[in-house]
Protein backbone atom coordinates (compact mmCIF):
# COMPACT_ATOMS: atom_id res chain seq x y z
CA UNK A 1 0.00 0.00 0.00
CA UNK A 2 1.75 3.11 -1.06
CA UNK A 3 -0.10 6.69 -0.40
CA UNK A 4 0.51 9.91 -2.11
CA UNK A 5 -0.65 13.55 -1.90
CA UNK A 6 -2.65 12.87 -5.22
CA UNK A 7 -4.55 10.23 -3.38
CA UNK A 8 -5.25 11.84 -0.23
CA UNK A 9 -6.26 14.69 -2.18
CA UNK A 10 -10.27 15.03 -2.39
CA UNK A 11 -11.47 15.97 -5.67
CA UNK A 12 -13.91 19.18 -5.39
CA UNK A 13 -17.15 18.55 -6.53
CA UNK A 14 -17.83 20.74 -10.32
CA UNK A 15 -20.08 23.51 -9.69
CA UNK A 16 -22.69 24.59 -12.20
CA UNK A 17 -24.39 27.63 -12.17
CA UNK A 18 -28.08 27.60 -13.16
CA UNK A 19 -29.65 30.64 -13.92
CA UNK A 20 -33.87 29.95 -13.32
CA UNK A 21 -35.06 32.97 -14.65
CA UNK A 22 -38.17 31.58 -17.11
CA UNK A 23 -37.64 27.88 -16.55
CA UNK A 24 -40.47 25.31 -15.68
CA UNK A 25 -40.30 24.75 -11.99
CA UNK A 26 -40.99 20.81 -11.75
CA UNK A 27 -38.37 20.44 -15.12
CA UNK A 28 -36.06 22.30 -14.26
CA UNK A 29 -35.94 20.17 -10.40
CA UNK A 30 -35.63 17.05 -12.03
CA UNK A 31 -32.77 18.52 -14.02
CA UNK A 32 -31.12 19.14 -11.25
CA UNK A 33 -31.88 16.42 -9.07
CA UNK A 34 -30.12 13.89 -11.51
CA UNK A 35 -27.15 16.27 -11.18
CA UNK A 36 -26.64 16.46 -7.41
CA UNK A 37 -26.51 12.89 -7.64
CA UNK A 38 -23.75 12.80 -9.81
CA UNK A 39 -21.95 14.53 -7.30
CA UNK A 40 -22.23 17.99 -9.01
CA UNK A 41 -22.80 21.13 -6.97
CA UNK A 42 -25.68 22.94 -8.01
CA UNK A 43 -26.17 26.59 -7.88
CA UNK A 44 -29.75 28.18 -9.09
CA UNK A 45 -30.06 31.69 -8.98
CA UNK A 46 -33.31 34.11 -9.82
CA UNK A 47 -35.49 31.41 -8.50
CA UNK A 48 -38.03 34.03 -7.98
CA UNK A 49 -38.30 34.50 -11.90
CA UNK A 50 -38.98 30.36 -12.31
CA UNK A 51 -42.50 29.92 -13.33
CA UNK A 52 -45.22 26.76 -12.74
CA UNK A 53 -47.77 26.59 -15.54
CA UNK A 54 -51.39 27.43 -14.52
CA UNK A 55 -52.98 31.04 -13.54
CA UNK A 56 -52.17 32.61 -10.35
CA UNK A 57 -55.56 32.07 -9.04
CA UNK A 58 -55.19 28.09 -9.62
CA UNK A 59 -51.86 28.09 -7.93
CA UNK A 60 -53.03 30.34 -4.93
CA UNK A 61 -55.95 27.68 -4.66
CA UNK A 62 -53.56 24.90 -4.82
CA UNK A 63 -51.25 26.14 -2.67
CA UNK A 64 -53.82 27.12 0.47
CA UNK A 65 -54.81 23.44 0.38
CA UNK A 66 -50.98 23.00 0.71
CA UNK A 67 -50.63 24.92 3.74
CA UNK A 68 -53.74 23.48 5.52
CA UNK A 69 -51.31 19.92 5.58
CA UNK A 70 -50.24 19.63 9.06
CA UNK A 71 -49.44 17.13 12.12
CA UNK A 72 -52.43 16.51 13.50
CA UNK A 73 -51.34 16.89 17.16
CA UNK A 74 -48.20 18.64 17.01
CA UNK A 75 -47.70 20.81 14.28
CA UNK A 76 -44.39 21.99 14.92
CA UNK A 77 -43.23 18.88 13.80
CA UNK A 78 -43.92 19.68 10.12
CA UNK A 79 -44.75 19.85 7.19
CA UNK A 80 -43.32 23.51 7.21
CA UNK A 81 -44.64 25.17 4.11
CA UNK A 82 -41.84 27.56 3.16
CA UNK A 83 -43.19 31.26 1.26
CA UNK A 84 -39.47 32.24 -0.30
CA UNK A 85 -39.49 31.05 -3.48
CA UNK A 86 -35.93 29.70 -3.19
CA UNK A 87 -36.80 27.63 -0.83
CA UNK A 88 -39.85 26.09 -2.84
CA UNK A 89 -37.62 25.45 -5.41
CA UNK A 90 -35.39 23.98 -2.58
CA UNK A 91 -38.00 21.77 -1.64
CA UNK A 92 -39.45 20.41 -4.59
CA UNK A 93 -35.77 19.22 -5.47
CA UNK A 94 -35.55 17.74 -1.94
CA UNK A 95 -38.34 15.23 -3.09
CA UNK A 96 -36.66 14.08 -5.93
CA UNK A 97 -33.00 13.22 -4.73
CA UNK A 98 -34.25 10.14 -1.39
CA UNK A 99 -33.55 12.78 1.25
CA UNK A 100 -33.96 10.41 3.70
CA UNK A 101 -31.36 8.25 2.36
CA UNK A 102 -26.93 8.98 3.30
CA UNK A 103 -26.88 9.63 -0.49
CA UNK A 104 -30.05 11.67 -0.94
CA UNK A 105 -28.45 14.18 2.19
CA UNK A 106 -25.04 14.45 0.40
CA UNK A 107 -27.06 15.33 -2.71
CA UNK A 108 -29.06 18.03 -0.71
CA UNK A 109 -26.28 19.58 0.80
CA UNK A 110 -24.86 20.45 -3.16
CA UNK A 111 -27.44 22.71 -3.70
CA UNK A 112 -27.98 25.93 -3.23
CA UNK A 113 -30.81 28.29 -4.16
CA UNK A 114 -31.05 32.01 -4.68
CA UNK A 115 -33.64 34.93 -5.49
CA UNK A 116 -31.79 37.05 -7.75
CA UNK A 117 -28.29 37.02 -8.42
CA UNK A 118 -26.36 37.90 -5.45
CA UNK A 119 -22.03 37.72 -5.22
CA UNK A 120 -20.11 36.61 -6.28
CA UNK A 121 -22.68 34.65 -8.72
CA UNK A 122 -23.49 37.53 -10.87
CA UNK A 123 -19.63 37.39 -12.07
CA UNK A 124 -19.72 33.90 -13.01
CA UNK A 125 -21.18 32.27 -16.09
CA UNK A 126 -24.58 31.20 -16.01
CA UNK A 127 -26.50 28.26 -17.96
CA UNK A 128 -30.08 27.21 -18.70
CA UNK A 129 -31.63 23.95 -19.54
CA UNK A 130 -33.58 23.85 -23.14
CA UNK A 131 -35.34 21.34 -21.98
CA UNK A 132 -36.94 23.17 -19.21
CA UNK A 133 -37.30 26.26 -20.76
CA UNK A 134 -41.18 27.86 -20.79
CA UNK A 135 -40.85 29.17 -24.47
CA UNK A 136 -40.50 24.71 -25.24
CA UNK A 137 -42.66 23.54 -23.09
CA UNK A 138 -45.45 25.12 -22.93
CA UNK A 139 -48.32 26.82 -25.61
CA UNK A 140 -48.03 30.60 -26.14
CA UNK A 141 -51.50 30.87 -25.07
CA UNK A 142 -51.15 28.39 -22.05
CA UNK A 143 -51.26 30.29 -18.21
CA UNK A 144 -48.36 30.27 -16.11
CA UNK A 145 -47.45 31.77 -12.57
CA UNK A 146 -44.36 33.46 -11.87
CA UNK A 147 -42.61 32.12 -8.76
CA UNK A 148 -42.28 35.70 -6.80
CA UNK A 149 -45.99 36.32 -7.55
CA UNK A 150 -46.92 33.61 -5.98
CA UNK A 151 -44.74 33.95 -3.08
CA UNK A 152 -46.31 37.34 -2.90
CA UNK A 153 -49.70 36.55 -2.27
CA UNK A 154 -48.62 33.31 0.01
CA UNK A 155 -46.73 35.83 2.41
CA UNK A 156 -43.51 36.61 0.91
CA UNK A 157 -42.27 39.89 1.79
CA UNK A 158 -39.20 40.82 0.06
CA UNK A 159 -40.24 41.30 -4.05
CA UNK A 160 -39.74 45.19 -3.87
CA UNK A 161 -36.06 44.98 -2.06
CA UNK A 162 -34.99 42.25 -4.44
CA UNK A 163 -36.20 44.51 -7.46
CA UNK A 164 -34.00 47.01 -6.06
CA UNK A 165 -30.97 44.97 -5.37
CA UNK A 166 -31.49 43.53 -9.36
CA UNK A 167 -31.83 47.00 -10.55
CA UNK A 168 -28.08 47.90 -8.85
CA UNK A 169 -26.63 44.66 -10.22
CA UNK A 170 -27.93 45.24 -13.82
CA UNK A 171 -26.51 48.85 -13.97
CA UNK A 172 -22.98 46.97 -12.53
CA UNK A 173 -23.44 44.38 -15.31
CA UNK A 174 -23.75 46.56 -18.03
CA UNK A 175 -20.71 48.74 -16.97
CA UNK A 176 -18.34 45.95 -17.12
CA UNK A 177 -19.98 44.71 -20.07
CA UNK A 178 -18.99 48.03 -21.97
CA UNK A 179 -15.94 47.78 -20.09
CA UNK A 180 -14.87 44.15 -21.20
CA UNK A 181 -16.18 45.00 -25.04
CA UNK A 182 -13.77 48.03 -25.31
CA UNK A 183 -10.53 46.01 -23.62
CA UNK A 184 -11.64 43.26 -26.51
CA UNK A 185 -11.28 45.53 -29.47
CA UNK A 186 -8.54 47.08 -28.14
CA UNK A 187 -6.83 43.77 -27.86
CA UNK A 188 -7.61 43.04 -31.44
CA UNK A 189 -6.29 46.13 -32.67
CA UNK A 190 -3.31 45.85 -31.63
CA UNK A 191 -2.96 42.16 -32.94
CA UNK A 192 -3.47 43.27 -36.38
CA UNK A 193 -1.27 46.30 -35.98
CA UNK A 194 1.41 43.87 -34.75
CA UNK A 195 0.22 40.80 -37.38
CA UNK A 196 3.37 41.72 -39.56
CA UNK A 197 5.95 41.29 -36.83
CA UNK A 198 4.89 38.46 -35.08
CA UNK A 199 4.09 36.26 -38.15
CA UNK A 200 7.34 34.26 -37.85
CA UNK A 201 6.53 33.75 -33.89
CA UNK A 202 3.20 32.39 -35.01
CA UNK A 203 4.83 30.30 -37.75
CA UNK A 204 7.25 28.36 -35.16
CA UNK A 205 4.25 28.20 -32.57
CA UNK A 206 1.77 26.47 -34.78
CA UNK A 207 4.66 24.21 -36.09
CA UNK A 208 4.77 23.19 -32.52
CA UNK A 209 0.86 22.47 -32.14
CA UNK A 210 0.03 26.06 -30.38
Amino acid sequence: FTSSSNQLERKMPETIVVDGRDHLLGRLASVVAKELLAGKKVVIVRCDQMVVSGSLVRNKVRYAYFRKLRHNTNPSRGPFHFRSPARMVWRTIRGMVHQKTARGQDALSRLSTFEGIPHPYDRIKRQVVPAALRVVRLKPTSDYTVLGDLATEVGWKHQELLTKLEDKRRVKAEAYYQKKKAKTALRAKAEKAAEGELAKVNEVLEASGY
